[in-house]
């Protein structure tokens, strides 16, 4: 008898620690302007913002929470290099490094640049608060959260936990409504 009671228990919790959360500006809110270190792409070597340097052009920015950094999360990134090209010809891809180590992490993205080589993503680094810029709303509990951007507002927040290159999909579709 306790085995039936413990079965829907424990499929009860996994189901709790896969929910989704919310993490990310919603749609319609206007892009908050925000300042970063630019490690590669875009603004490189300094800070800056990429807000202004899109000039409301369709942006995916996405803010990873450095210790949930992994390959499917690098598998995700990759995908969306290529993929967001494609669905927008003016789209491009951020990726804004939330951590309390910054300087680690400055170091080690030109290595995973290298490694993954890509071509329409721009790495940086956050150096405030591991939620992120103020008014974006990042909640630290997604592994990381994906904000689809255009003419200075935002199109589509995705707050995703197990993250791999499927995900891409979903940010494609989003990218196709910034048109």
């Amino acid at each position: 008898m306790n085995r039936v009671l413990c079965v829907p228990a424990a499929l009860a919790l996994a189901l709790a620690v896969r929910a989704d959360v919310a993490s990310g500006p919603k749609a319609g809110d206007k892009v908050e302007d925000f300042k970063a270190y630019g490690v590669v792409g875009a603004i490189e070597g300094k800070e800056g913002s990429y807000v202004q340097d899109r000039k409301g052009e369709p942006t995916v920015f996405v803010f990873v929470q450095q210790e949930h950094w992994s390959r499917p999360m690098a598998r995700l990134l990759k995908a969306l290099d290529k993929d967001a090209k494609e669905a927008n010809d003016k789209a491009a891809v951020i990726a804004v490094w939330l951590t309390d180590k910054a300087d680690a992490a400055k170091e080690y993205l030109p290595k995973a640049q290298m490694s993954l080589t890509f071509v329409n993503t721009s790495l940086g680094v956050f150096e405030g608060e591991k939620t992120g810029p103020n008014n974006w709303g990042i909640n630290a509990d997604a592994h990381c959260t994906v904000v689809v951007t255009k003419g200075g507002k935002v199109v589509e927040s995705i707050a995703l936990q197990s993250v791999n290159e499927t995900d891409a999909k979903k940010v494609v579709e989003a990218l196709k409504k910034a048109k």
